[in-house]
């Protein structure tokens, strides 16, 4: 029985030593290397003073030695904490300081740009860089800092006794995206992060003949996931650091990927492309996940992709996966989230806590092992969102707690879920509260649009006005009149836009690669001011 992150390694190795574990630009590494890589970079941080529970820091594109850091950090009973090497050195500082980073592990590049903030991050005390070099310790950084070389790092001295832990102490911490305001630290222990990868493993049916394109950053929950769950089924993770989506495609082909993960932003880029039949033949499934794909981009894929079974699901950090709809049930239910993810209670609720009815919008309550054990460092936000689960029973002697999403759903009378939006993001505009995301549905479906964004920018008569902003689709010229006039013949007056702005380049991300709607809010909120 798997029990810890560092055992989905381990157990493999020794149950099919030779298979392929990880690819990374052409190169492989067996579950037998994988291991030993493992357990020497874990011997090295015990030696270096790390201490049960102490944090390690892996700022770096994917490739081997950010994968072998972070569960090295688990098998010598640290705790990860993977950062998305998209952001800046200021906000990665954030991050050091804000969970006490001990160790940081990173590439020479990232170090240099890191050098002006070291000196604020008080409890650091080493840097792993990813090269063979040795390096003297960056100019500006604290004089206790010590700069050692990966080489170095992977020949311990010896292999001292690692920390035991067991599958409820804390296995990583995961920070949100973040785009105002400081990002949140999720802190997950190994029981969550070992029971995540068996639920997805499960009902995806994966098996050691898969191999998976790791296209997410793997400070997402999900492309840390699609990690978890290919070392506990034997699979391949194959690595990739995309700047194009032809290049994902080219990558399926060459490497005959089985599973592919993605937000709804990089499935439209997707959904427009060639897929050579050999990618047709290989993909076995495709996951979404970071939001609602919309219907015309899922009907481009199963086009392109006939015998390829998308999933569709739903998740949050704070749980990782609540839901997710067969493929079997696409055609009937194209709308839903589906239902739980096995090992999950997922309920909807009132304000009060008591069950909706069918078809009535409450919040989404997830229940069960996934429920991380709050944010880190800030038992404020942890009491708003991590609180008792509704209806238990009063006779029970302690509390059981449940992640309260935020987010508003409804259900079918056959119990499948509908996501209708999220309590921050619902657009108010002269009494009516308006889901961006039924918004941006309806106008992907005119075809109109390659990218859209449906925002609620403060209005002194309206609340909130509705402004659209979106990219054509292809090269095809796109006036803001031609996207109202199809809004008329489609939605309620309340639900037109008072405004349509039509952008030439693809709209901003968050790190982890959804479209940042509060950017583009912030840009626009002095819109309707005179």
């Amino acid at each position: 029985m798997t029990e810890l992150v560092h055992q989905l390694i381990t157990r493999t190795a020794a149950r099919v030593p030779g298979r392929e574990a990880l690819r990374y630009q052409g190169v492989s590494l067996s579950y037998r290397e994988f291991a030993g890589a493992v357990e020497a970079f874990a011997a090295s941080v015990i030696e270096l003073g790390l201490e049960r529970g102490a944090r390690v820091a892996v700022y770096a594109e994917k490739r081997f030695e950010t994968v072998i850091a972070m569960f090295g950090t688990a098998a010598a009973g640290g705790a990860y904490v993977p950062v998305n090497p998209l952001l800046k050195a200021d906000q990665v500082a954030y991050i050091l300081r804000d969970c006490d980073v001990r160790i940081l592990v990173t590439s020479p590049e990232r170090l240099q740009a890191m050098t002006a903030v070291l000196a604020e991050c008080p409890a650091l005390r080493q840097v792993i860089v990813m090269s063979d070099e040795l390096l003297n310790a960056s100019p500006g950084a604290s004089p206790a800092l010590v700069t050692l070389p990966w080489k170095k790092v992977m020949s311990p001295a010896s292999k001292p006794a690692t920390h035991r832990v067991i599958d409820q102490d804390m296995a990583a911490i995961l920070y949100t995206s973040g785009s105002t305001g400081r990002p949140k630290g999720v802190v997950l222990s190994h029981r969550n992060i070992v029971a995540g990868a068996c639920s997805v493993a499960e009902y995806l049916e994966l098996t050691q003949d898969d191999r998976i394109l790791s296209v997410m950053p793997l400070s997402f929950d999900y492309g840390m996931n699609q990690l978890t769950t290919a070392f506990l089924t034997g699979a391949t993770a194959v690595l990739m650091n995309y700047l194009f989506p032809r290049d994902i495609v080219n990558i399926v082909q060459a490497e005959k990927i089985t599973g592919l993960g993605a937000v709804p932003p990089l499935w439209i880029q997707l959904a427009q492309l060639e897929w050579p039949e050999s990618a047709r033949q290989s993909l076995r499934y495709i996951t979404n996940t970071g939001g609602h794909m919309p219907k015309e981009t899922l009907a481009r894929l199963r086009a392109a992709l006939p015998d390829t079974s998308p999933y569709l699901m739903y998740g949050l950090t704070e749980a990782f996966r609540s839901t997710y709809l067969p493929p079997s049930e696409i055609d009937r239910r194209i709308d839903s989230i589906g239902k739980a993810i096995p090992n999950a209670e997922i309920l909807v609720v009132r304000e009060d806590g008591s069950p909706c009815a069918p078809g009535e919008p409450g919040e989404l309550v997830h229940r069960g092992v996934l429920v991380s054990l709050g944010y880190w460092n800030d038992r404020e936000k942890t009491a708003e969102r991590f609180k008792p689960v509704p209806g238990a029973d009063p006779g029970f002697p302690m509390t059981e707690y449940a992640v309260w999403s935020g987010d508003t759903v409804k259900t079918d009378e056959d119990g499948y879920i509908y996501f209708v939006g999220r309590r921050d993001e619902m657009i108010k505009t002269s009494g009516y509260r308006i889901s961006p995301t039924e918004l941006e549905e309806v106008i992907h479906a005119s075809t109109l649009v390659g990218e859209v964004a449906a925002l609620g920018i403060a209005h002194p008569v309206m609340g909130q006005a509705i402004v659209i902003v979106a990219m054509a689709a292809g090269d095809a010229a796109l006036a803001p009149e031609a996207i109202i006039a199809y809004c008329k013949k489609q939605l309620p007056a309340y639900m037109v836009p008072a405004k349509v702005e039509i952008v030439t380049a693809n709209l901003p991300r968050n790190p982890n690669g959804k479209i940042d709607r509060k950017q583009l809010a912030a840009e626009r909120q002095d819109l309707f001011r005179g």
